[in-house]
């Protein structure tokens, strides 16, 4: 753990208030013993030094015993009484004195208090009526305990708080390789770093779909380029003649068109913001659609209604054009049936039922069975997106030896 690291000064704040806590904590009982040995000193011993002159003097009378019970002593005398508390291991010392062949004692049992002096043979005994003793070691221990484990939880939550930071700094610094495995910050929690890790992981989120934005853009390029290219390459076989170069140059404008079509499904991918939408007549769309796929009217049977639909002419027409290559190519006749009805665009080819649940197909890179047609797997990720960004979903059903794909318009629930 490097020193300039915020847990390694966490954790030294930490060590340092444990070892402030635990100083003071010996110095207060040390204190406290101290004081308490000074309070039973001034309390007991001049009593004992009076019992002992006494005794030396006059002898301990019952009249002189019976005296001391105005100081709330009381005189233990019988002899298993004392040695029940002298020989008692539950007894505790508080305070003793020795003074050549005497020593006194003041003891505690139970709570209750007991001088206890022994001259030589002589042994007496008093208990304190008044004053129970209450020790102030169990509420010292209690609080600094409370404080000790206050401190630690303190010093644990905060280690927890803070950890993610440690994991987030690992995880940032393979992002220049392109890892953009961020589950780790995945929580609910609200604090500072909490949020901070969730910003970090939608940044590495974005940064993945700027990737894959990245890679679809090019696989389409080279999806996309095939036809008008392999075209081209046929024409310049020919011979020179008026007709050949203008369908030259139409290869050339539909690679044209094909550029300004890429850029706008980068701008798709990539964009979070809702797309501009106007009304369109359909016919206007699949015309499009039609001439950037280079094909042949024969191929496309039309059964529709030249409605008006509100979308982004550009990117629905990627939309439908996708689809429309899809059909022919997954088709053993190479054609396609294109049709409406109330809800939807209906797009039909007969062909074998797909192999996968649609939502399959959505994702960039899902792998097709045919590669060799390099169809679905890029084609219906760009038709799931351009529709989502219009509000339309795409819906498929295999009948009577068709596909059937279908563009419907998004419901809203209103509550």
């Amino acid at each position: 753990m490097k020193r300039e690291s915020i847990f390694f000064t966490i954790t030294i704040s930490f060590v340092i208030s444990i070892f402030l806590v635990v100083v003071s904590f010996i110095g207060l009982m040390v204190h406290t013993q101290d004081e308490r040995d000074d309070q039973l000193g001034r309390k007991y011993l001049p009593v004992a030094k009076m019992i002992l002159e006494k005794n030396r003097n006059y002898g301990l009378t019952k009249e002189f015993l019976e005296s001391l019970s105005n100081m709330n002593l009381q005189f233990v005398n019988e002899l298993g009484s004392v040695r029940a508390v002298t020989y008692n291991p539950k007894t505790r010392i508080m305070l003793e004195r020795r003074f050549r062949n005497i020593y006194v004692r003041v003891l505690e049992l139970r709570g209750d208090t007991f001088l206890f002096i022994k001259n030589g043979r002589l042994e007496i005994m008093l208990k304190d009526t008044e004053y129970k003793h209450m020790n102030p070691t169990v509420y010292i221990v209690a609080v600094f305990g409370i404080l000790f484990v206050a401190l630690v939880l303190s010093f644990l939550t905060t280690w927890r708080k803070l950890y993610p930071l440690k994991i987030l700094k690992d995880k940032v610094k393979t992002l220049g390789d392109e890892n953009f495995d961020f589950e780790c910050c995945d929580t609910e929690a609200q604090d500072e770093v909490s949020q901070l890790a969730h910003e970090f992981k939608s940044s590495a989120e974005r940064l993945q779909n700027i990737k894959e934005a990245r890679n679809v853009f090019i696989r389409n390029i080279m999806h996309e380029l095939k036809t008008p290219i392999t075209k081209g390459k046929f024409l310049s076989e020919l011979e020179h003649s008026p007709a050949n170069d203008d369908k030259m140059k139409n290869v050339f404008s539909r690679l044209e068109m094909l550029i300004n079509e890429f850029t706008s499904i980068e701008e798709l991918i990539l964009s979070t913001k809702n797309v501009e939408k106007n009304l369109y007549f359909l016919d206007d769309i699949l015309d499009n659609a039609i001439d950037i796929l280079l094909i042949d009217d024969d191929v496309i049977e039309m059964h529709h209604e030249n409605k008006k639909i509100e979308v982004n002419f550009k990117l629905f027409t990627v939309a439908v054009k996708n689809l429309i290559d899809n059909a022919i190519k997954y088709s053993p006749d190479k054609k396609v049936i294109i049709r409406t009805d109330e809800n939807a665009i209906i797009f039909e080819n007969f062909g074998k039922e797909l192999s996968h649940p649609l939502e399959n197909y959505f994702e960039p890179f899902f792998a097709n069975e045919d590669k060799s047609k390099d169809g679905f797997g890029l084609g219906l990720y760009i038709v799931h997106a351009i529709l989502g960004a219009n509000d339309y979903t795409l819906e498929y059903e295999h009948n009577e030896g068709k596909n059937i794909f279908k563009i419907v318009k998004q419901t809203t629930n209103e509550v």
